[in-house]
């Protein structure tokens, strides 16, 4: 009786897997709620056992699909069930996001392609743990010569300095930039700080032939663009 049952629990669960896979088939990712796309991910990860309770664990824990793969390695891992074959899987779709989101900005104006920019600055940042700075380097086309982060720093602070900044766009021959930082915090509004950095880079830039497109700060709640509300 207990072989029988055992093959009928393995059946089911099968069948579970099977369907949903059928459904993102058919339906795509957009159709399927976020646990359901997580549990997805993980039938690789976590091939003899039903994947649906801890994809739940998972978004109950840090709130989003997206949040999920950003999460550090050490805090995933305090959810039950969760070992370094998840966290590896997890961390390999996160690297794969952040790496198509950046092929969206290579090689085209970056002006011309916003929406690709604030993608990629968001699967790249916004859900870090500590505040990290990066510039986008840009040509007389406004296409991307490089993209660096330039400081790392704490969970509300990293240190920015204005002339390094300018040092490192006149290394690159760049005609312009884009600064991004994150908020930990989620909440992407600057601080008095940010906007006088930001002022202050602007106005050692311009006398060198170096515009600032723009200062984006994002996080989980969105993003705020300095030129849009008109900060410098």
């Amino acid at each position: 009786m207990r072989d029988a049952g055992a093959r009928n629990k393995t059946a089911h669960y099968h069948g579970h897997r099977d369907r949903l896979r059928a459904r993102f088939r058919e339906q795509g990712g957009e159709a399927l709620p976020d646990y359901e796309l997580l549990e997805l991910l993980l039938f690789r990860a976590i091939p003899r056992r039903d994947t649906k309770p801890i994809a739940k664990a998972l978004i109950e824990r840090f709130g989003s699909f997206t949040e999920v793969l950003g999460a550090p390695a050490e805090r995933l891992r305090e959810v039950p069930g969760i070992g370094d074959a998840v966290v590896t899987e997890l961390k390999l779709m996160e690297a794969a996001a952040q790496r198509y989101a950046r092929g969206q900005v290579n090689e085209r104006q970056v002006l011309s392609s916003w929406d690709a920019v604030l993608d990629y600055c968001r699967a790249s940042m916004a859900f870090d743990t500590r505040e990290q700075f990066r510039i986008l380097f840009l040509d007389k086309r406004n296409g991307l010569i490089a993209d660096e982060v330039q400081q790392t720093g704490t969970v509300d602070h990293t240190p920015v300095y204005p002339r390094e900044v300018v040092k490192r766009a006149l290394e690159h021959s760049a005609s312009a930039i884009i600064l991004v930082h994150n908020h930990p915090s989620g909440d992407p509004t600057p601080s008095r700080a940010d906007i006088e950095m930001t002022k202050v880079i602007a106005g050692i830039a311009k006398p060198l032939g170096i515009a600032l497109h723009d200062h984006i700060i994002v996080g989980r709640q969105g993003h705020t663009s300095f030129r849009a509300e008109k900060l410098f």
